[in-house]
């Protein structure tokens, strides 16, 4: 299996019961005891098409002030089937809200020199505003390498070391756009995160460690664990909110679980022809008091707040580049 962005794994062996989406919704957000009716299913879908309405809108404003839409880079490094699929819903997202959306396909052969120029001319070229590189990358490219290669104020998932940093400290830069969805999720669903005891499973730079620090903004009391952690169930059985985003299908099961709990399933794991979470759904579903579907849980968040990020840096980098000079003429001849 490999770990991903989107938190897609790729597995063999026999097929994960996919989860049911008809469960009765439960009548409260975040209760602390599980209900006769089945759990409440934290739906992503619903939350992405209100952000994506206000999208189509602002990218709208946008193109009026500045004369041309800016365009998103997506760098994909091999064929790997499951993060076409993912890539191609975010290509779809940009359509959808009126951006332009370009894959940028580079055999798994290439050098990390080969590399870093490419990402090096998405940075100076002025009609890409956001650059996504899609993890995992093939072994022999040192990740760091690429990774320190893409500007800054392009990186709008949150990937480069000075948007890292600004997350540990509070501070005001780009989100890994996964973690971020997992934590809205509860925040848009109402579910109070203040005091509550939190575990995340998973310490991903993209997914885990992010999503802790978002957690801890919102004043929960956070615990990581992790491929080491020592009785994994005593801890997940204390959690009244836990987040898994491990990538191993099926890790969690009903057992592992406190009555009542809300859980945010990152996890999206290929198993034989279907798509299964982190969390065993079928012996959960009567423990937990809400749940994210997979899939239809965190992904389409995510992608709806990605393209949040890209109208940050695209209106960002307009202003900077001089209200219509230079840059942004540049931009609008490329766009059109």
């Amino acid at each position: 299996m490999s770990d991903r962005r989107d938190g897609t794994t790729v597995t063999t062996g026999p097929a994960a019961t996919a989860p049911a989406t008809a469960v009765p919704a439960a009548e409260t957000t975040g209760s602390t005891t599980a209900t006769t009716a089945g759990p409440r299913l934290l739906a992503g879908g619903p939350i992405a098409a209100e952000i994506r309405a206000a999208l189509i809108a602002d990218f709208a404003a946008f193109k009026g002030r500045w004369g041309y839409v800016p365009t998103l880079a997506i760098v994909l490094v091999g064929a790997d089937a499951p993060s076409a699929v993912y890539l191609q819903q975010i290509l779809r997202t940009c359509e959808k809200v009126g951006v332009q959306g370009r894959l940028v396909e580079i055999g798994s052969d290439v050098t990390a020199d080969a590399l870093c120029n490419e990402i090096e001319r998405l940075n100076a070229d002025p009609a890409v505003a956001g650059i996504i590189v899609q993890m995992p990358l093939p072994a022999h490219l040192p990740l760091r390498t690429v990774i320190d290669s893409i500007d800054p104020a392009k990186d709008i998932d949150g990937i480069h070391p000075r948007n890292a940093g600004l997350l540990s400290l509070g501070y005001d830069g780009f989100l890994p756009a996964t973690a971020q969805a997992s934590v809205e999720i509860l925040k848009r669903s109402g579910i109070e995160i203040a005091g509550k005891r939190v575990v995340v499973v998973g310490r991903s730079n993209v997914v885990g460690k992010p999503a802790a620090l978002l957690l801890l903004r919102e004043h929960g009391t956070v615990s990581i664990l992790h491929s080491k952690t020592r009785d994994l169930s005593r801890h997940t059985r204390d959690a009244e909110i836990l987040i898994v985003a491990a990538g191993r299908p099926g890790l969690i099961t009903g057992e592992m679980l406190s009555p009542g709990v809300v859980v945010v399933d990152v996890g999206i794991n290929v198993v034989g022809d279907e798509l299964v979470g982190d969390v065993d759904f079928e012996s959960a579903k009567g423990i937990v008091g809400a749940i994210t579907p997979v899939p239809g849980g965190v992904g389409p968040l995510t992608n709806a707040l990605l393209l949040t990020h890209l109208l940050r840096a695209a209106t960002d980098q307009a202003e900077r580049a001089g209200h219509g000079a230079g840059t942004v003429a540049a931009a609008k001849r490329a766009t059109r």
